[in-house]
């Protein structure tokens, strides 16, 4: 008896953090559906065609589709565009570099200085607080000229996910039989070769969720796309915090497109959910 009381008071414990969690995503899908003064009505409104009647007009004024839409409003597809490619081809630079990084401190050693602090080094570039960092980038690329552009951002994001593969993909080569390189180096096999070859193949589900987890971040990441784009390379979460009026914050809209945002990472995560599982619990297997 007491252990059932048990399970169920960590059933309701359990029941009333996930509907803790999932409320502020559903609120905001429910508020994207609605009007504007909806929105600021006294009276709360949560439930569909019971509370309040759907519409799409928060969303056709987002994207554009409404008369009344505002020019803010209609560069949701320029924005979509640059956070597409700048976390693209961010999570492209840095599984790449991050890999090599991660590769040259399972293999060798590098005198007096210990691998291990060598990756903390690393590692503690991540837990460097961002808002530290955005005036140094803002200043260095305002006097290189490359303030507002794409590649800046792909830099910056490179910068911002290499500890962070370089963290993921390390228990992923250290996985590797070092006697396989040894057998194709008396073979004849470069180092180069081996690794492109023979290494990354065996590590590709490590590499791949290295990969998604960068796009993620790039994907949402908001304080360095605020300081260093303005208009041209102007990202989705900078696009979404200028949602705002002479009459004040347009919060229907606002929902809609962070709705919209939302959806491309849910899709991944749930279409690509085993090979994240099946990379992470690779990682933790030893040999």
């Amino acid at each position: 008896m007491k252990r059932r009381l048990k399970n169920l008071l960590l059933m309701g414990l359990i029941l009333i953090f996930v509907v803790v969690a999932i409320f502020p995503v559903y609120y905001m899908i429910v508020t994207s559906f609605k009007t504007q003064s909806e929105v600021y009505s006294i009276r709360p409104s949560l439930i569909p065609f019971v509370d309040y009647q759907p519409t799409l007009e928060a969303w056709r004024m987002a994207f554009g589709f409404n008369k009344q839409a505002s020019g803010v409003s209609g560069q949701i597809f320029s924005a979509t565009r640059n956070s597409l490619t700048d976390a693209l081809f961010g999570a492209l630079l840095s599984v790449l570099m991050g890999s090599a990084v991660a590769y040259g401190l399972t293999r060798f050693s590098y005198g007096r200085i210990k691998n291990e602090n060598i990756s903390f080094f690393i590692l503690a570039q991540r837990m460097f607080p961002p808002v530290a960092l955005a005036m140094p980038y803002y200043v260095l690329f305002l006097r290189a000229g490359m303030t507002d552009k794409n590649l800046t951002m792909v830099l910056v994001y490179a910068a911002m996910n290499i500890p962070l593969v370089t963290w993921m993909l390390s228990d992923f080569f250290k996985d590797v039989p070092v006697e396989i390189e040894e057998a194709a180096m008396v073979d004849g096999m470069t180092r180069v070769g081996i690794f492109f070859q023979i290494v990354v193949p065996m590590v590709v589900p490590g590499i791949f969720v290295a990969f998604l987890f960068s796009f993620a971040f790039s994907w949402n990441e908001f304080l360095y796309a605020l300081t260093l784009t303005f208009n041209k390379a102007k990202t989705l979460p900078f696009q979404i915090a200028g949602m705002v009026s002479h009459s004040g914050p347009r919060y229907a809209e606002i929902a809609a497109q962070a709705t919209y945002v939302m959806i491309p990472m849910l899709v991944i995560e749930i279409a690509a959910n085993k090979y994240i599982v099946r990379g992470l619990s690779a990682g933790a297997l030893k040999s």
